[in-house]
């Protein structure tokens, strides 16, 4: 994995980890468990956005940036009615959507997540609901946690007028009622196209769970889901390699 101009901590580790002794894992996830996901805000499930939209459609399509895609893609992957969450680029050009572009920090992408889910089960506004609940902080600026750069802004990428009204309106209720202690910071991007990842971006979280990034950065908003919002979470996570076959 190339971490040429990476800003991301994720380029503090070696691609491929041994596997952690006991003693260090077990320190590892008792941290993880007790340290929130986000910096500025413990995490909590915030409300319901006041207007939604229709379940009309036995299947739609969020793309939502919130940091590195490997923990909001895993985070999607555990939510009920979410049929595929794919790890990917959004915001700049079909050229530059590579990892190795990408992390220079000035291609105009960010790193990205396609959800696609049946309305019948979860609606738009209750993706939005994950997202800004325990994908990621959406107070931070060009940046997650220790992770900066352009590339993880926290943007919303909308593929309809409906589902941009939808968030234009979810994000002013949100900071009218000062749900945050900072103005949420995530954009609004229409008609940019998605381009997925490499195949080995894709379903990191589980494929890697003793990764020491995902320990401490993402597992914490697996365990927040399924604390916060138990009615959208399930045990068995819904995967891109599954699709595959």
């Amino acid at each position: 994995m190339s971490r040429r101009n990476d800003n991301s901590a994720r380029r503090w580790f070696p691609e491929f980890l041994p596997t952690l002794s006991g003693v260090v894992l077990s320190a590892a996830i008792a941290v993880a468990a007790i340290s929130p996901a986000r910096a500025g805000d413990e995490p909590h499930a915030v409300p319901l956005p006041a207007v939604d939209e229709p379940a009309d459609a036995a299947s739609e399509v969020a793309v939502l940036a919130g940091g590195c895609f490997w923990g909001v893609q895993g985070v999607f992957q555990h939510v009920k009615g979410v049929i595929s969450a794919v790890s990917g680029y959004a915001g700049g050009a079909a050229k530059t959507a590579s990892y190795e572009t990408v992390s220079d920090g000035d291609s105009g992408h960010a790193e990205s997540v396609r959800v696609t889910f049946d309305p019948r089960q979860i609606s738009y506004g209750r993706i939005l609901q994950v997202y800004f609940s325990v994908a990621h902080d959406p107070t931070e600026v060009n940046r997650q946690g220790p992770d900066v750069g352009t590339q993880y802004r926290s943007a919303i990428f909308p593929t309809s007028t409906a589902q941009a009204d939808v968030a234009k309106g979810y994000i002013a209720q949100l900071d009218q009622a000062h749900i945050f202690r900072k103005p949420i910071a995530t954009t609004i991007e229409m008609d940019k196209a998605f381009y997925p990842a490499e195949g080995y971006h894709q379903d990191f979280l589980v494929r890697h769970p003793y990764y020491p990034y995902i320990v401490f950065n993402d597992l914490p908003k697996i365990k927040h889901l399924k604390q916060l919002l138990p009615d959208l979470y399930r045990e068995k996570p819904v995967l891109v390699a599954d699709a595959r076959h």
